[in-house]
């Protein structure tokens, strides 16, 4: 998995157009192996991230969960005590 593809599933407020749209970039990058294109691939390249966002976008308006929507400040300070204490924290 690409560790710079976030999950977007269950968040309040939604996941927007943006970031759906930059973790269907950071897909195609990964399964492409470019980080952009040549000028040969990039109509190919740009249409894999559409319809990856495309497809992206109806999966996310398609699921349920019963669990309770997670709130992204939360979510995001959660995750930087997690990277201090597995890489230390910076303030020192």
């Amino acid at each position: 998995m690409c560790r710079n593809i976030k999950p977007l599933f269950n968040f309040e407020p939604p996941a927007t157009e943006d970031e759906i749209m930059a973790a269907s970039l950071q897909f195609v990058r990964k399964i492409s192996g470019f980080n952009k294109p040549s000028q040969a691939n990039e109509a190919a390249f740009h249409q894999a991230v559409e319809e990856v966002a495309a497809a992206a976008s109806k999966m996310l308006n398609e699921l349920v969960t019963a669990a309770e929507s997670r709130n992204r400040e939360v979510e995001s300070e959660r995750a930087r005590a997690r990277n201090a204490l597995r890489f230390g924290s910076k303030e020192e």
